[in-house]
């Protein structure tokens, strides 16, 4: 940073330089924390609604997640047995067949059953079942971690 030499005359007063020729070294953060307030807000307001839309009370399990890197699909039970494909609800007797038109060719893709703690085991195996049927294999029962 460079100080001015001199008078202080006309040839400093609009070049940016504060009293007697040293530079202002100061940085207005107000705006920044107006932006990141409102960023926070937005977050807060928004992550809410991120989360699965169908209401499911999950059972607890020491069990470890199952790897892998593709998307799966989630078939819900909830509480009073009606199934969906992610948040589209479906019939059992529709269920392969929606899942073979969204799956297509790919046999590898990964389903997720998630099955409220109050249902009926019977229910839960039906829905294994016609995915079985649909030719989708990788089945994985979904539960909350035991704390």
């Amino acid at each position: 940073m460079g100080m001015g030499v001199g008078g202080g005359g006309a040839s400093h007063r609009n070049t940016g330089r504060g009293y007697r020729g040293q530079q202002f070294t100061e940085i207005n953060v107000t705006p920044f924390v107006d932006v990141m307030l409102v960023l926070l807000i937005i977050f807060m307001v928004t992550a809410p609604m991120l989360t699965a839309g169908v209401v499911v009370d999950l059972p607890q399990s020491a069990a470890k997640p199952v790897p892998g890197n593709d998307e799966p699909l989630t078939v819900s039970v909830n509480k009073a047995g009606d199934i969906f494909i992610q948040e589209t609800p479906t019939d059992l007797e529709d269920l392969g067949a929606k899942l073979q038109a969204i799956t297509g060719e790919k046999t590898e893709t990964r389903i997720f059953i998630r099955g409220d703690k109050g249902i009926d085991y019977g229910l839960v195996m039906k829905v294994i079942g016609e995915i079985n049927k649909a030719g989708l294999l990788k089945v994985a029962l979904i539960s909350e971690v035991q704390g």
